[in-house]
């Protein structure tokens, strides 16, 4: 593995990868912006944002950006989250100065017309309403809007109806010339490249209508915690359907804290897979669920561990009674020998795994510089996940599976006070 990093007097930062093995390339710019970034007015204008700067720039029209990598058998696409925003392309590797030539011109010269935000504002309210449609996506945010409240992580990504239609052209335009500067970016490239090569051309690419003449350096998200409202115990969206959906969560560990590995290790053995003990206690024993899985997100300053199930309405106090059960015994008791084990090698072959490819190495040294302001060695990451215990998982389960819990829910339920009831 050969990560190098540059920073140009911009701000902009450069990371890379090369993979001499591989014939493709990934080329991603990963800017510092997200939704946890909105005011309640403007809540959705980062997603919104991420669409528009397909629709079109001063060189190319929106057909022009899409063919243009389709036609040499590239794929490119973008993504947004709470904290960042990712544009990025995977081609051949002779082809890496057409996607970087591409990418670079959405990110600098995006035109942003009228017509295009109320085009392109039917597909994100359409992209809301699919969300809506899918119960087991929706829980989500649901629990999101529960936990933390009405604050930028509490509020979905997407925004809302009401936030969308009253966007209006100046104050997603602005928003784009105030986020998108050197200094909140970081281009990503793994593959088959060189460095300084990578180096000379990006530079020339983003540096249209003199875009990298300014001086900067780059800026990291701080990482202090985030003032939240009042903690919800329950969180209800009452709908006929055949299946409740189910989110249980409580704070977790944040981006910083180096307990993180041991947050990952605990999430896998309580529900990362077939043999996870949540698994096997509601779906392998008694048949409750088809699908069960837990997960930990970090952010800065503050995260979050929580549990899904989808069952029968009827299942679904049941449902929550044993993943209860399952926690508190895990924080009385902590995982035997052989769970951690067994959950450290299903880290560790998840994360291997995960780096055949040129597109999750580019992802992944990205993601690292935007939200660390340095790239983790890979090596470094499998010791940290290696060197869990049995007492750092204890430590870790005692401390947060005792924590106030929220529990979000989307199914047949006229009310939620025999949930609240077992919640307390």
């Amino acid at each position: 593995m050969s990560v190098r990093r540059t920073v140009l007097p911009s701000g902009l930062r450069i990371v890379t990868e090369e993979v001499a093995s591989v014939r493709s390339a990934a080329f991603g710019i990963w800017a510092n912006v997200g939704s946890r970034d909105e005011t309640g007015a403007v809540a959705g204008a980062s997603h919104f944002l991420e669409h528009l700067l397909f629709k079109g720039t001063k060189r190319r029209t929106a057909l022009e950006i899409s063919s243009s990598i389709e036609s040499v058998g590239g794929e490119m696409n973008a993504f947004t989250s709470k904290e960042y925003t990712c544009f990025y392309a995977r081609v051949i590797d002779t082809d890496l100065p057409l996607a970087i030539d591409v990418i670079s011109d959405l990110i600098t010269s995006s035109t942003i017309t009228a017509l295009d935000v109320d085009a392109e504002r039917k597909v994100v309210l359409e992209e809301i309403a699919m969300r809506d449609d899918d119960p087991s996506d929706l829980v989500h945010d649901l629990y999101a809007e529960t936990y933390f409240g009405d604050t930028q992580l509490g509020r979905p990504i997407l925004g809302s109806i009401e936030s969308i239609n009253n966007m209006s052209r100046a104050s997603v335009y602005n928003y784009y010339k105030k986020r998108y500067l050197p200094q909140d970016l970081v281009v990503a490239v793994a593959g088959n490249i060189k460095h300084k090569k990578v180096v000379e051309m990006v530079e020339q690419a983003l540096s249209i209508d003199g875009f990298l003449d300014v001086m900067g350096a780059p800026v990291i998200r701080p990482n202090t915690s985030l003032r939240k409202s009042a903690q919800k115990s329950v969180g209800l969206i009452s709908r006929p359907s055949e299946q409740a959906h189910m989110f249980y969560g409580m704070e977790g560990v944040a981006r910083h804290d180096d307990r993180r590995f041991a947050m990952g290790i605990l999430t896998s053995a309580l529900g990362g897979g077939m043999s996870s003990r949540l698994f096997q206690e509601i779906r392998e024993k008694r048949g409750l669920a088809y699908s069960v899985y837990a997960y930990a997100q970090q952010f800065a300053g503050i995260g979050q561990i929580g549990f899904y199930a989808g069952c029968k309405p009827a299942k679904a106090v049941e449902v929550l009674e044993i993943i209860r059960e399952v926690l508190a015994d895990v924080a009385e008791n902590g995982l035997s020998h052989e769970e951690i084990e067994r959950a450290k090698g299903a880290v560790r072959g998840s994360l291997v795994l995960s780096q055949e490819d040129s597109g999750s190495r580019m992802s992944r040294i990205g993601k690292n510089e935007i939200v660390y302001g340095h790239v983790m060695g890979f090596d470094d990451i499998l010791k940290a996940v290696s060197k869990v215990n049995e007492v750092d998982i204890r430590e870790i389960a005692s401390a947060y599976l005792t924590k106030t819990p929220t529990l979000a829910l989307v199914g047949p339920f006229r009310a939620i006070t025999k949930f609240e009831k077992v919640l307390r």
